[in-house]
């Protein structure tokens, strides 16, 4: 990840490599709806809002002694 301090008006800096904008590329996103994957920029509006208002889900563990180590 990028660290904010990183950015410059002209790119971006990450582990000492210096990126101008017209280097840099687009991340295409993809995610999976209805049983298949689709690119996030051929959402419509509405679907593409919903995506950003998700949650990560983070199931917890099913016993904490499970971290422990057994002797």
């Amino acid at each position: 990840m990028v660290n904010r301090n990183e950015l410059t008006s002209t790119g971006t800096i990450v582990d000492g490599v210096e990126l101008s904008n017209e280097e840099r590329q687009p991340c295409e996103v993809w995610t999976r709806v209805m049983g298949y994957y689709r690119p996030v920029a051929f959402y419509n509006t509405g679907k593409k809002g919903e995506f950003h208002e998700r949650v990560e889900f983070v199931e917890p563990g099913a016993c904490p002694c499970s971290r422990e180590q057994v002797a």
